[in-house]
């Protein structure tokens, strides 16, 4: 993990809201860097800010992240993922997708540049992704296209 990220997130408990975002089939899906080694595949998503609530936050973050516009949905399913320094508490929601075209947006949470790609994914190109370089939740279902039957809080 990259020293400019532990910093900025580490040894606190981050609260995130990401969207799950079905198009054609295909799963809108952000590529990371310095998270670990090698990709880190996961939907878009990110911390909630003071005062904005957890469905404008998932707005937001795909505007920023991807340049496509969502309406949130429904709120599906909580993730927990405690791996010192980083710890974080997910709120995932369905996102309808308005507008846009998926381009690499940028996280100005950081001075880095975390975003490495975006990429619409149909359930196949997910199960080509090596399980270490996606997001936890993909260990908990057995088609990515299951995430949006998903309920509960699950420890990834």
């Amino acid at each position: 993990m990259e020293p400019e990220i532990n910093q900025q997130y580490g040894n606190r408990i981050r609260v995130r809201a990401c969207g799950l975002c079905w198009h054609d089939g295909r799963l809108l899906m952000v590529n990371h860097t310095g998270l670990h080694k090698g990709d880190f595949w996961a939907p878009p998503g990110g911390g909630i800010e003071f005062g904005q609530t957890a469905s404008d936050t998932v707005t937001r973050e795909f505007l920023e992240e991807t340049g496509v516009q969502v309406k949130p949905g429904p709120y599906l399913f909580s993730c927990e993922f405690i791996n010192p320094p980083l710890h974080a508490l997910e709120l995932f929601f369905e996102a309808n997708y308005l507008s846009g075209e998926a381009k690499t947006g940028i996280d100005p949470e950081t001075d880095l540049q975390l975003i490495r790609d975006v990429r619409w994914m149909t359930p196949a190109d997910l199960k080509m992704i090596p399980t270490e370089n996606l997001h936890g939740i993909f260990k908990h279902c057995k088609n990515p296209e299951d995430l949006l039957k998903m309920k509960g809080l699950w420890s990834i």
